[in-house]
Protein backbone atom coordinates (compact mmCIF):
# COMPACT_ATOMS: atom_id res chain seq x y z
CA UNK A 1 0.00 0.00 0.00
CA UNK A 2 3.03 2.25 0.08
CA UNK A 3 3.36 4.07 -3.21
CA UNK A 4 6.29 5.99 -4.59
CA UNK A 5 5.77 9.62 -3.70
CA UNK A 6 5.76 12.36 -6.29
CA UNK A 7 8.77 14.63 -6.39
CA UNK A 8 8.00 17.74 -4.42
CA UNK A 9 9.46 21.16 -4.08
CA UNK A 10 8.85 24.85 -3.59
CA UNK A 11 9.40 27.63 -6.04
CA UNK A 12 9.03 31.39 -6.01
CA UNK A 13 6.35 30.98 -8.62
CA UNK A 14 3.25 28.86 -8.47
CA UNK A 15 2.44 26.38 -11.25
CA UNK A 16 0.38 29.07 -12.90
CA UNK A 17 3.15 31.63 -12.62
CA UNK A 18 2.10 33.95 -9.79
CA UNK A 19 4.98 35.37 -7.77
CA UNK A 20 5.52 34.74 -4.10
CA UNK A 21 6.76 37.93 -2.54
CA UNK A 22 9.39 38.48 0.12
CA UNK A 23 9.59 41.21 2.70
CA UNK A 24 12.50 43.64 3.06
CA UNK A 25 14.78 41.42 1.03
CA UNK A 26 14.65 38.61 3.59
CA UNK A 27 14.17 34.98 2.50
CA UNK A 28 10.52 34.02 2.50
CA UNK A 29 9.06 30.91 4.11
CA UNK A 30 8.72 29.39 0.67
CA UNK A 31 12.30 30.23 -0.28
CA UNK A 32 13.65 28.62 2.86
CA UNK A 33 11.61 25.52 2.07
CA UNK A 34 12.88 24.99 -1.46
CA UNK A 35 14.95 22.02 -0.39
CA UNK A 36 11.85 20.09 0.64
CA UNK A 37 12.00 17.11 -1.70
CA UNK A 38 10.02 14.38 0.01
CA UNK A 39 6.41 13.99 1.08
CA UNK A 40 7.37 14.11 4.77
CA UNK A 41 9.50 17.22 4.36
CA UNK A 42 6.70 19.01 2.54
CA UNK A 43 4.15 18.12 5.21
CA UNK A 44 6.50 19.13 8.02
CA UNK A 45 7.18 22.44 6.31
CA UNK A 46 3.50 23.21 5.85
CA UNK A 47 2.78 22.23 9.45
CA UNK A 48 5.45 24.58 10.80
CA UNK A 49 4.15 27.40 8.63
CA UNK A 50 0.53 26.77 9.63
CA UNK A 51 1.53 26.60 13.29
CA UNK A 52 2.23 30.33 13.17
CA UNK A 53 -1.53 30.90 13.32
CA UNK A 54 -1.98 28.89 16.50
CA UNK A 55 -1.28 31.61 19.06
CA UNK A 56 -4.26 33.78 18.22
CA UNK A 57 -7.05 31.19 18.37
CA UNK A 58 -8.16 28.05 20.20
CA UNK A 59 -7.08 24.64 18.92
CA UNK A 60 -10.43 23.61 17.43
CA UNK A 61 -10.81 26.85 15.45
CA UNK A 62 -7.20 26.66 14.31
CA UNK A 63 -7.87 23.14 13.04
CA UNK A 64 -10.88 24.33 11.05
CA UNK A 65 -8.85 27.13 9.45
CA UNK A 66 -6.02 24.89 8.27
CA UNK A 67 -8.14 21.96 7.10
CA UNK A 68 -10.48 24.38 5.35
CA UNK A 69 -7.55 25.85 3.40
CA UNK A 70 -6.33 22.40 2.34
CA UNK A 71 -9.84 21.55 1.16
CA UNK A 72 -10.09 24.80 -0.79
CA UNK A 73 -6.74 24.10 -2.46
CA UNK A 74 -7.87 20.61 -3.40
CA UNK A 75 -11.21 21.54 -4.96
CA UNK A 76 -9.59 24.37 -6.91
CA UNK A 77 -6.80 22.11 -8.22
CA UNK A 78 -9.35 19.47 -9.22
CA UNK A 79 -11.42 22.12 -10.98
CA UNK A 80 -8.39 23.47 -12.86
CA UNK A 81 -7.40 19.97 -13.92
CA UNK A 82 -10.89 19.25 -15.25
CA UNK A 83 -10.97 22.61 -17.02
CA UNK A 84 -7.68 21.77 -18.73
CA UNK A 85 -9.02 18.37 -19.79
CA UNK A 86 -12.14 19.92 -21.33
CA UNK A 87 -10.08 22.44 -23.26
CA UNK A 88 -7.61 19.83 -24.50
CA UNK A 89 -10.41 17.52 -25.67
CA UNK A 90 -12.23 20.28 -27.52
CA UNK A 91 -9.06 21.60 -29.13
CA UNK A 92 -8.25 18.08 -30.31
CA UNK A 93 -11.69 18.00 -31.97
CA UNK A 94 -10.89 21.23 -33.81
CA UNK A 95 -13.18 23.54 -31.84
CA UNK A 96 -12.58 27.28 -32.07
CA UNK A 97 -11.85 29.44 -29.03
CA UNK A 98 -15.35 30.90 -29.25
CA UNK A 99 -16.92 27.44 -29.30
CA UNK A 100 -14.76 26.33 -26.36
CA UNK A 101 -15.77 29.44 -24.41
CA UNK A 102 -19.44 28.52 -24.78
CA UNK A 103 -18.88 25.07 -23.21
CA UNK A 104 -16.01 25.37 -20.77
CA UNK A 105 -18.15 27.06 -18.10
CA UNK A 106 -20.95 24.49 -18.30
CA UNK A 107 -21.38 23.36 -14.67
CA UNK A 108 -22.49 19.86 -15.72
CA UNK A 109 -19.15 19.30 -17.48
CA UNK A 110 -17.60 19.39 -14.02
CA UNK A 111 -20.20 17.93 -11.68
CA UNK A 112 -20.85 15.09 -14.13
CA UNK A 113 -17.19 14.13 -13.81
CA UNK A 114 -17.33 14.16 -10.00
CA UNK A 115 -15.66 17.57 -9.71
CA UNK A 116 -17.05 20.43 -7.63
CA UNK A 117 -17.96 23.59 -9.50
CA UNK A 118 -15.70 26.42 -8.31
CA UNK A 119 -16.77 29.98 -9.08
CA UNK A 120 -14.15 32.48 -10.21
CA UNK A 121 -13.78 34.19 -6.82
CA UNK A 122 -13.55 30.83 -5.05
CA UNK A 123 -10.59 29.65 -7.12
CA UNK A 124 -7.24 29.38 -5.45
CA UNK A 125 -5.52 31.64 -7.97
CA UNK A 126 -7.95 34.46 -7.17
CA UNK A 127 -7.18 34.11 -3.46
CA UNK A 128 -3.44 33.90 -4.12
CA UNK A 129 -3.62 37.10 -6.18
CA UNK A 130 -5.32 38.84 -3.22
CA UNK A 131 -3.38 37.23 -0.35
CA UNK A 132 -2.94 40.68 1.24
CA UNK A 133 -6.62 41.51 0.84
CA UNK A 134 -8.60 43.49 -1.73
CA UNK A 135 -8.91 47.28 -1.44
CA UNK A 136 -12.18 49.17 -1.70
CA UNK A 137 -13.28 50.09 -5.21
CA UNK A 138 -16.47 51.87 -6.17
CA UNK A 139 -19.33 50.41 -4.15
CA UNK A 140 -17.19 47.48 -2.99
CA UNK A 141 -15.79 47.72 0.54
CA UNK A 142 -12.25 46.70 1.40
CA UNK A 143 -11.90 42.99 2.16
CA UNK A 144 -9.26 41.07 4.08
CA UNK A 145 -7.98 37.73 2.78
CA UNK A 146 -10.14 36.13 5.48
CA UNK A 147 -13.24 37.88 4.09
CA UNK A 148 -12.37 36.58 0.62
CA UNK A 149 -11.92 33.01 1.87
CA UNK A 150 -15.26 33.13 3.69
CA UNK A 151 -16.81 34.33 0.45
CA UNK A 152 -15.15 31.48 -1.43
CA UNK A 153 -16.66 29.00 1.05
CA UNK A 154 -20.10 30.54 0.48
CA UNK A 155 -19.70 30.28 -3.30
CA UNK A 156 -18.67 26.60 -3.04
CA UNK A 157 -21.58 25.66 -0.81
CA UNK A 158 -24.03 27.60 -2.95
CA UNK A 159 -22.93 25.92 -6.17
CA UNK A 160 -22.56 22.39 -4.78
CA UNK A 161 -25.55 21.12 -2.74
CA UNK A 162 -23.56 18.25 -1.20
CA UNK A 163 -21.33 20.82 0.54
CA UNK A 164 -24.20 22.83 1.99
CA UNK A 165 -23.54 23.67 5.63
CA UNK A 166 -20.24 21.77 5.79
CA UNK A 167 -17.46 24.29 5.16
CA UNK A 168 -16.00 26.60 7.84
CA UNK A 169 -16.67 30.35 7.63
CA UNK A 170 -14.32 31.68 10.29
CA UNK A 171 -11.44 33.13 8.30
CA UNK A 172 -12.51 36.77 8.53
CA UNK A 173 -12.96 36.81 12.30
CA UNK A 174 -11.03 39.31 14.38
CA UNK A 175 -9.00 36.65 16.19
CA UNK A 176 -7.52 35.33 12.91
CA UNK A 177 -4.19 36.96 12.10
CA UNK A 178 -4.83 38.17 8.54
CA UNK A 179 -1.16 38.81 7.75
CA UNK A 180 -0.16 35.27 8.67
CA UNK A 181 -3.21 33.86 6.92
CA UNK A 182 -2.08 35.61 3.74
CA UNK A 183 1.44 34.21 4.17
CA UNK A 184 -0.03 30.75 4.51
CA UNK A 185 -1.97 31.22 1.26
CA UNK A 186 1.31 32.24 -0.37
CA UNK A 187 3.07 29.17 0.95
CA UNK A 188 0.40 26.77 -0.27
CA UNK A 189 0.42 28.58 -3.60
CA UNK A 190 4.18 28.16 -3.95
CA UNK A 191 4.06 24.40 -3.46
CA UNK A 192 5.02 22.79 -6.77
CA UNK A 193 4.31 19.08 -7.24
CA UNK A 194 6.26 17.77 -10.23
CA UNK A 195 6.97 14.51 -11.95
CA UNK A 196 3.70 12.64 -11.39
CA UNK A 197 0.98 14.78 -12.92
CA UNK A 198 -1.91 16.76 -11.49
CA UNK A 199 -3.81 13.75 -10.15
CA UNK A 200 -0.85 12.65 -8.05
CA UNK A 201 -0.50 16.24 -6.84
CA UNK A 202 -4.09 16.12 -5.61
CA UNK A 203 -3.47 12.71 -4.03
CA UNK A 204 -0.67 14.37 -2.08
CA UNK A 205 -3.06 17.05 -0.86
CA UNK A 206 -5.12 14.16 0.55
CA UNK A 207 -2.00 12.91 2.33
CA UNK A 208 -1.37 16.40 3.68
CA UNK A 209 -4.96 16.49 5.03
CA UNK A 210 -4.48 13.13 6.77
CA UNK A 211 -1.11 14.25 8.14
CA UNK A 212 -2.65 17.40 9.60
CA UNK A 213 -5.48 15.37 11.14
CA UNK A 214 -2.89 13.23 12.91
CA UNK A 215 -0.92 16.26 14.08
CA UNK A 216 -4.07 17.93 15.40
CA UNK A 217 -5.02 14.72 17.22
CA UNK A 218 -1.58 14.63 18.84
CA UNK A 219 -1.82 18.29 19.83
CA UNK A 220 -5.28 17.92 21.34
CA UNK A 221 -4.49 14.76 23.31
CA UNK A 222 -7.58 13.00 24.63
CA UNK A 223 -9.99 15.17 22.60
CA UNK A 224 -8.04 14.28 19.47
CA UNK A 225 -9.19 10.71 19.86
CA UNK A 226 -12.73 11.85 19.09
CA UNK A 227 -11.90 12.32 15.42
CA UNK A 228 -8.74 10.34 14.73
CA UNK A 229 -7.89 6.63 14.85
CA UNK A 230 -4.19 5.78 14.35
CA UNK A 231 -3.58 4.67 10.76
CA UNK A 232 -1.98 1.36 11.74
CA UNK A 233 -5.04 0.41 13.82
CA UNK A 234 -7.37 1.28 10.95
CA UNK A 235 -5.25 -0.82 8.60
CA UNK A 236 -5.63 -3.87 10.87
CA UNK A 237 -9.39 -3.64 10.38
CA UNK A 238 -9.11 -3.03 6.65
CA UNK A 239 -6.55 -5.79 5.96
CA UNK A 240 -8.52 -8.37 7.94
CA UNK A 241 -11.95 -7.48 6.52
CA UNK A 242 -10.76 -6.67 2.98
CA UNK A 243 -13.73 -4.44 2.05
CA UNK A 244 -13.70 -4.75 -1.74
CA UNK A 245 -17.38 -4.45 -2.68
CA UNK A 246 -20.78 -3.28 -1.53
CA UNK A 247 -21.56 -1.01 1.40
CA UNK A 248 -19.07 0.04 4.08
CA UNK A 249 -20.41 1.61 7.27
CA UNK A 250 -19.02 3.41 10.31
CA UNK A 251 -21.56 4.51 12.94
CA UNK A 252 -19.10 6.89 14.64
CA UNK A 253 -17.01 7.85 11.65
CA UNK A 254 -14.88 10.64 13.13
CA UNK A 255 -12.92 12.29 10.32
CA UNK A 256 -13.61 9.40 7.92
CA UNK A 257 -10.29 7.54 8.23
CA UNK A 258 -11.90 4.10 7.91
CA UNK A 259 -13.38 5.02 4.53
CA UNK A 260 -10.14 6.52 3.24
CA UNK A 261 -8.18 3.38 4.13
CA UNK A 262 -10.84 1.20 2.49
CA UNK A 263 -10.40 3.16 -0.74
CA UNK A 264 -6.63 2.83 -0.48
CA UNK A 265 -7.05 -0.93 -0.06
CA UNK A 266 -9.00 -1.07 -3.31
CA UNK A 267 -6.41 1.04 -5.10
CA UNK A 268 -3.56 -1.13 -3.82
CA UNK A 269 -5.32 -4.20 -5.24
CA UNK A 270 -6.06 -2.62 -8.60
CA UNK A 271 -9.78 -2.26 -8.00
CA UNK A 272 -12.10 0.63 -8.73
CA UNK A 273 -13.23 2.79 -5.82
CA UNK A 274 -16.73 2.82 -7.29
CA UNK A 275 -17.09 -0.79 -6.08
CA UNK A 276 -17.66 0.65 -2.60
CA UNK A 277 -20.43 2.87 -1.26
CA UNK A 278 -19.67 4.47 2.11
CA UNK A 279 -22.18 5.23 4.84
CA UNK A 280 -21.43 6.90 8.13
CA UNK A 281 -22.77 8.88 11.03
CA UNK A 282 -21.10 11.30 13.43
CA UNK A 283 -22.40 13.07 16.53
CA UNK A 284 -19.94 15.98 16.70
CA UNK A 285 -20.64 18.85 14.30
CA UNK A 286 -17.02 19.89 13.68
CA UNK A 287 -15.89 16.30 13.28
CA UNK A 288 -18.69 15.63 10.79
CA UNK A 289 -17.53 18.63 8.76
CA UNK A 290 -13.96 17.30 8.80
CA UNK A 291 -15.16 13.93 7.55
CA UNK A 292 -17.10 15.50 4.68
CA UNK A 293 -14.02 17.44 3.59
CA UNK A 294 -11.71 14.45 4.03
CA UNK A 295 -13.88 12.21 1.85
CA UNK A 296 -14.26 14.90 -0.79
CA UNK A 297 -10.49 15.40 -0.99
CA UNK A 298 -10.06 11.66 -1.56
CA UNK A 299 -12.73 11.60 -4.24
CA UNK A 300 -15.23 9.65 -2.12
CA UNK A 301 -18.96 10.40 -2.33
CA UNK A 302 -19.98 12.22 0.85
CA UNK A 303 -23.75 11.74 0.57
CA UNK A 304 -23.58 8.64 2.78
CA UNK A 305 -22.68 10.81 5.79
CA UNK A 306 -26.13 12.38 5.78
CA UNK A 307 -27.23 15.99 5.61
CA UNK A 308 -26.16 16.78 9.18
CA UNK A 309 -24.48 15.39 12.28
CA UNK A 310 -26.64 13.05 14.39
CA UNK A 311 -26.51 10.76 17.44
CA UNK A 312 -26.40 7.14 16.22
CA UNK A 313 -28.23 5.81 19.29
CA UNK A 314 -30.93 8.49 19.25
CA UNK A 315 -31.54 8.39 15.49
CA UNK A 316 -30.05 5.94 13.03
CA UNK A 317 -29.91 7.87 9.74
CA UNK A 318 -29.55 4.65 7.72
CA UNK A 319 -32.48 2.56 9.01
CA UNK A 320 -33.10 -0.74 7.28
CA UNK A 321 -29.93 -0.49 5.19
CA UNK A 322 -27.87 -3.71 5.35
CA UNK A 323 -24.10 -3.35 5.23
CA UNK A 324 -21.45 -5.65 3.80
CA UNK A 325 -18.68 -4.31 6.02
CA UNK A 326 -18.64 -2.28 9.22
CA UNK A 327 -15.47 -0.72 10.62
CA UNK A 328 -15.62 1.38 13.76
CA UNK A 329 -13.68 2.84 16.66
CA UNK A 330 -16.46 3.91 19.03
CA UNK A 331 -15.74 6.10 22.06
CA UNK A 332 -14.78 3.73 24.89
CA UNK A 333 -16.88 3.20 28.02
CA UNK A 334 -19.18 6.22 27.55
CA UNK A 335 -21.63 6.65 30.40
CA UNK A 336 -23.94 9.34 29.03
CA UNK A 337 -25.69 7.92 25.98
CA UNK A 338 -29.20 7.76 24.51
CA UNK A 339 -30.47 4.48 25.97
CA UNK A 340 -33.93 3.04 25.50
CA UNK A 341 -34.57 -0.39 27.04
CA UNK A 342 -37.10 -1.35 24.36
CA UNK A 343 -34.71 -0.61 21.47
CA UNK A 344 -35.02 -3.35 18.83
CA UNK A 345 -31.23 -3.42 18.45
CA UNK A 346 -30.73 -5.05 21.86
CA UNK A 347 -31.34 -8.57 20.58
CA UNK A 348 -28.67 -10.10 22.83
CA UNK A 349 -29.37 -8.12 25.99
CA UNK A 350 -30.03 -4.56 27.15
CA UNK A 351 -26.71 -2.70 27.59
CA UNK A 352 -26.11 -1.10 31.00
CA UNK A 353 -26.79 2.59 31.56
CA UNK A 354 -23.21 3.31 32.55
CA UNK A 355 -21.39 1.83 29.55
CA UNK A 356 -22.25 1.90 25.84
CA UNK A 357 -19.67 -0.65 24.68
CA UNK A 358 -22.18 -3.43 24.10
CA UNK A 359 -24.67 -0.96 22.67
CA UNK A 360 -22.16 -0.10 19.95
CA UNK A 361 -21.51 -3.77 19.23
CA UNK A 362 -25.17 -4.68 19.00
CA UNK A 363 -25.95 -1.66 16.82
CA UNK A 364 -23.14 -2.72 14.46
CA UNK A 365 -24.37 -6.32 14.33
CA UNK A 366 -27.88 -5.07 13.59
CA UNK A 367 -26.56 -3.35 10.46
CA UNK A 368 -24.85 -6.41 8.96
CA UNK A 369 -26.29 -8.17 5.93
CA UNK A 370 -26.51 -12.00 5.74
CA UNK A 371 -22.85 -12.28 4.66
CA UNK A 372 -21.68 -9.13 6.43
CA UNK A 373 -18.61 -8.79 8.65
CA UNK A 374 -17.38 -6.13 11.04
CA UNK A 375 -14.30 -4.97 12.93
CA UNK A 376 -14.71 -2.88 16.09
CA UNK A 377 -11.99 -1.32 18.25
CA UNK A 378 -12.86 -1.66 21.93
CA UNK A 379 -11.35 -1.24 25.37
CA UNK A 380 -9.86 -4.48 26.68
CA UNK A 381 -12.39 -4.57 29.51
CA UNK A 382 -15.11 -5.43 26.99
CA UNK A 383 -13.61 -8.92 26.60
CA UNK A 384 -14.17 -9.96 30.21
CA UNK A 385 -16.43 -7.47 32.03
CA UNK A 386 -19.47 -8.93 33.82
CA UNK A 387 -20.92 -5.69 35.21
CA UNK A 388 -24.39 -4.51 34.21
CA UNK A 389 -25.19 -7.77 32.46
CA UNK A 390 -22.33 -7.42 29.97
CA UNK A 391 -21.12 -10.95 30.67
CA UNK A 392 -24.48 -12.39 29.65
CA UNK A 393 -24.62 -10.27 26.48
CA UNK A 394 -21.13 -11.50 25.58
CA UNK A 395 -22.17 -15.10 26.18
CA UNK A 396 -25.21 -14.60 23.95
CA UNK A 397 -23.04 -13.17 21.15
CA UNK A 398 -20.71 -16.16 21.37
CA UNK A 399 -23.55 -18.69 21.44
CA UNK A 400 -25.12 -16.96 18.43
CA UNK A 401 -21.81 -17.67 16.65
CA UNK A 402 -21.34 -14.03 15.68
CA UNK A 403 -17.82 -13.55 17.04
CA UNK A 404 -15.18 -14.59 14.53
CA UNK A 405 -11.93 -13.20 15.96
CA UNK A 406 -10.51 -11.30 18.94
CA UNK A 407 -7.19 -9.45 18.60
CA UNK A 408 -5.40 -8.03 21.64
CA UNK A 409 -3.32 -5.05 20.49
CA UNK A 410 -0.16 -3.61 22.06
CA UNK A 411 -0.28 -0.63 24.41
CA UNK A 412 0.45 3.02 23.50
CA UNK A 413 -1.11 2.90 20.04
CA UNK A 414 -3.45 5.75 20.96
CA UNK A 415 -2.09 9.08 22.16
CA UNK A 416 -5.54 9.98 23.41
CA UNK A 417 -5.85 7.18 25.97
CA UNK A 418 -3.69 4.79 27.95
CA UNK A 419 -6.49 2.18 28.01
CA UNK A 420 -5.33 -1.11 26.41
CA UNK A 421 -7.41 -1.90 23.33
CA UNK A 422 -8.52 -4.89 21.31
CA UNK A 423 -10.39 -5.51 18.07
CA UNK A 424 -13.58 -7.56 17.89
CA UNK A 425 -14.36 -9.11 14.51
CA UNK A 426 -17.91 -10.27 13.82
CA UNK A 427 -19.25 -12.37 10.95
CA UNK A 428 -22.86 -13.20 10.14
CA UNK A 429 -21.79 -16.33 8.26
CA UNK A 430 -18.71 -18.40 9.17
CA UNK A 431 -19.52 -21.31 6.89
CA UNK A 432 -17.45 -22.14 3.80
CA UNK A 433 -18.17 -19.97 0.79
CA UNK A 434 -17.09 -16.74 -0.85
CA UNK A 435 -16.28 -15.33 2.56
CA UNK A 436 -13.76 -18.15 3.20
CA UNK A 437 -13.02 -21.67 2.00
CA UNK A 438 -12.81 -23.14 5.53
CA UNK A 439 -15.95 -23.69 7.58
CA UNK A 440 -15.36 -22.00 10.95
CA UNK A 441 -18.86 -22.42 12.32
CA UNK A 442 -18.72 -22.73 16.10
CA UNK A 443 -15.12 -21.46 16.33
CA UNK A 444 -13.40 -18.22 17.31
CA UNK A 445 -9.84 -17.19 16.44
CA UNK A 446 -7.82 -15.54 19.21
CA UNK A 447 -4.72 -13.49 18.35
CA UNK A 448 -2.45 -12.03 21.00
CA UNK A 449 -0.59 -9.20 19.25
CA UNK A 450 0.50 -7.38 22.40
CA UNK A 451 4.19 -7.96 21.66
CA UNK A 452 4.03 -6.47 18.17
CA UNK A 453 4.69 -2.87 17.21
CA UNK A 454 7.58 -0.44 17.64
CA UNK A 455 7.97 2.87 19.46
CA UNK A 456 7.88 5.87 17.11
CA UNK A 457 8.69 8.24 19.96
CA UNK A 458 8.80 8.16 23.76
CA UNK A 459 5.01 8.03 24.10
CA UNK A 460 3.61 6.40 21.02
CA UNK A 461 3.75 2.96 19.40
CA UNK A 462 2.79 1.94 15.86
CA UNK A 463 2.31 -1.33 14.02
CA UNK A 464 4.60 -1.92 11.04
CA UNK A 465 3.48 -3.29 7.68
CA UNK A 466 4.91 -6.65 8.75
CA UNK A 467 2.96 -6.59 12.03
CA UNK A 468 -0.30 -5.82 10.24
CA UNK A 469 0.40 -8.51 7.66
CA UNK A 470 1.10 -11.07 10.41
CA UNK A 471 -2.29 -10.42 12.00
CA UNK A 472 -4.20 -10.33 8.70
CA UNK A 473 -2.43 -13.35 7.20
CA UNK A 474 -3.19 -15.39 10.33
CA UNK A 475 -6.88 -14.54 10.05
CA UNK A 476 -7.03 -15.26 6.32
CA UNK A 477 -5.22 -18.59 6.75
CA UNK A 478 -7.72 -19.51 9.49
CA UNK A 479 -10.64 -18.50 7.30
CA UNK A 480 -9.20 -20.02 4.13
CA UNK A 481 -9.50 -16.72 2.31
CA UNK A 482 -6.20 -16.91 0.46
CA UNK A 483 -5.13 -20.33 -0.75
CA UNK A 484 -2.81 -22.15 -0.31
CA UNK A 485 -1.95 -20.82 3.18
CA UNK A 486 -2.97 -23.25 5.93
CA UNK A 487 -3.72 -22.28 9.50
CA UNK A 488 -2.02 -23.75 12.57
CA UNK A 489 -2.21 -22.66 16.22
CA UNK A 490 0.95 -20.86 17.39
CA UNK A 491 1.46 -21.02 21.18
CA UNK A 492 1.66 -17.52 22.57
CA UNK A 493 0.21 -15.90 19.45
CA UNK A 494 -2.94 -17.51 18.03
CA UNK A 495 -5.47 -20.22 18.85
CA UNK A 496 -8.68 -21.42 17.23
CA UNK A 497 -11.10 -22.23 20.06
CA UNK A 498 -14.50 -23.86 20.01
CA UNK A 499 -17.58 -22.36 21.60
CA UNK A 500 -17.46 -25.18 24.14
CA UNK A 501 -13.92 -24.14 25.17
CA UNK A 502 -15.03 -20.53 25.46
CA UNK A 503 -17.97 -21.57 27.62
CA UNK A 504 -15.59 -23.48 29.91
CA UNK A 505 -13.63 -20.22 30.28
CA UNK A 506 -16.76 -18.43 31.46
CA UNK A 507 -17.15 -16.64 28.13
CA UNK A 508 -14.14 -14.44 28.87
CA UNK A 509 -12.63 -13.63 25.47
CA UNK A 510 -9.16 -12.43 26.44
CA UNK A 511 -6.76 -13.94 23.86
CA UNK A 512 -4.07 -14.56 26.47
CA UNK A 513 -6.33 -17.15 28.18
CA UNK A 514 -6.43 -19.24 25.02
CA UNK A 515 -3.13 -18.83 23.17
CA UNK A 516 -1.02 -19.82 26.16
CA UNK A 517 2.70 -19.18 26.50
CA UNK A 518 5.16 -19.24 23.59
CA UNK A 519 7.05 -22.47 23.14
CA UNK A 520 10.53 -22.41 24.65
CA UNK A 521 13.15 -23.27 22.08
CA UNK A 522 14.85 -26.62 22.85
CA UNK A 523 18.61 -26.07 22.97
CA UNK A 524 19.33 -29.77 23.54
CA UNK A 525 20.47 -29.39 27.16
CA UNK A 526 18.61 -31.67 29.63
CA UNK A 527 16.54 -29.64 32.10
CA UNK A 528 18.36 -31.09 35.16
CA UNK A 529 21.75 -30.06 33.77
CA UNK A 530 20.42 -26.61 32.81
CA UNK A 531 19.09 -25.98 36.35
CA UNK A 532 22.41 -27.10 37.88
CA UNK A 533 24.44 -24.92 35.49
CA UNK A 534 22.30 -21.84 35.97
CA UNK A 535 22.38 -22.28 39.77
CA UNK A 536 26.18 -22.38 39.73
CA UNK A 537 26.32 -19.28 37.52
CA UNK A 538 23.93 -17.43 39.84
CA UNK A 539 25.91 -18.36 42.97
CA UNK A 540 29.15 -17.29 41.28
CA UNK A 541 27.59 -13.95 40.35
CA UNK A 542 26.38 -13.45 43.92
CA UNK A 543 29.85 -14.24 45.29
CA UNK A 544 31.40 -11.72 42.90
CA UNK A 545 28.84 -9.12 43.94
CA UNK A 546 29.69 -9.72 47.61
CA UNK A 547 33.41 -9.38 46.87
CA UNK A 548 32.92 -6.08 45.05
CA UNK A 549 30.69 -4.84 47.88
CA UNK A 550 33.51 -5.53 50.36
CA UNK A 551 36.01 -3.65 48.18
CA UNK A 552 33.72 -0.63 47.96
CA UNK A 553 33.21 -0.61 51.73
CA UNK A 554 36.95 -0.81 52.30
CA UNK A 555 37.61 2.15 49.99
CA UNK A 556 34.89 4.20 51.65
CA UNK A 557 36.44 3.40 55.05
CA UNK A 558 39.76 4.85 53.92
CA UNK A 559 38.08 8.09 52.92
CA UNK A 560 36.37 8.49 56.29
Amino acid sequence: MNEQQPELGFDTASPSGSAYSTSAGKPSAASSARKASTSKELKDTLWKAADKLRGSMDASQYKDVILGLIFLKYVSDAFDERRGQIRADLEADGWSEEQIGAVIDDVEEYTGAGVFWVGEEARWQFLADHAKGRPAQGDRVAQTIGDLIDGAMDLLMGANPSLKGTLPRIFGKQNVDQRRLGELIDLFNSARFTGQGATKARDLLGEVYEYFLEKFAQAEGKRGGEFYTPASVVRVLVEVLEPDHGRVYDPCCGSGGMFVQAEKFLEAHGKDGSDLAVYGQELNERTWRMAKMNLAIHGIDTSGLGAAWQDTFARDIHPGLEMDFVMANPPFNIKDWSRAEDDKRWVYGVPPKGNANYAWMQHIISKLGPKGSAGVVMANGSMSSNSGGEGQIRANLVEADLVSCLVALPTQLFRSTGIPVCVWFFAKDKSAGKQGAVDRTGQVLFIDARELGHMVDRANRALSDEDIAKIADTYHAWRGTHAPAEYADIPGFCKSATIAEIKDAGYALTPGRFVGAPEVEDDGEPIEQKVERLSKELLAAMDESARLDAVVREQLGRLA
